[in-house]
């Protein structure tokens, strides 16, 4: 078999950075590298030729979703022309959907890769890019009167918590009450 052209290589690479951010966002980061090779419909052989470790994967993968994170946020703002209060409030109105709520692979780093950022070793640049990214995200949903900082914890624990209990009336109640929680408070009519 011919030798893959470096154009070819460094697209084969994207795929498996791509393939991987879903698949860690959906499974975790213990998905196995034989079973990311085979998502990305490449043998498992190739994956040394292309990343040094597993760890230097997760860095990559982890890299690209808070990228995508990022890409998110400033559509959503370009979409409501500047409009930062609205954009905010229509984010955490989509990150508090059963949508969001079931698709997991494509939804929000922070969630999804909470639990495996807690444990990791901290010995490669994915925690530190994970740090990062949940400081921008509390960066981006900030007012004039806090930090951030309680919007996406509340989000975050409503999230996971309606995840855990998707399959009972409570995921729902869970998710209604976040919105609720973090939706601008009534104005009184003049």
């Amino acid at each position: 078999m011919g030798r893959v052209s470096q154009a070819q290589a460094q697209a084969n690479r994207r795929r498996v950075v791509e393939r991987a951010s879903r698949l860690f966002r959906e499974q975790g980061t213990g998905v196995s590298v034989a079973d990311l090779m085979k998502a990305a419909g490449l043998t498992h052989g190739g994956f040394y030729k292309q990343f040094a470790s597993k760890e230097a994967l997760i860095d990559e993968a982890v890299t690209h979703a808070f990228g995508e994170l990022t890409e998110f946020h400033a559509t959503t703002l370009e979409e409501h022309e500047g409009r930062r209060a609205e954009a905010q409030q229509s984010l955490i109105d989509g990150y508090l959907s059963v949508r969001h709520r079931d698709n997991p692979s494509s939804g929000c780093p922070v969630a999804a890769l909470a639990t495996d950022m807690a444990r990791d070793s901290g010995d490669h640049g994915a925690p530190r890019t994970y740090a990062e990214g949940v400081q921008d995200f509390t960066q981006w949903l900030a007012t004039d009167d806090e930090d951030g900082i309680a919007r996406l914890c509340t989000m975050l624990g409503a999230l996971l918590l309606a995840r855990a209990t998707k399959d009972s009336p409570l995921s729902e109640q869970v998710l209604s009450a976040a919105r609720t929680a973090l939706s601008p408070a009534p104005q009184p009519h003049d």
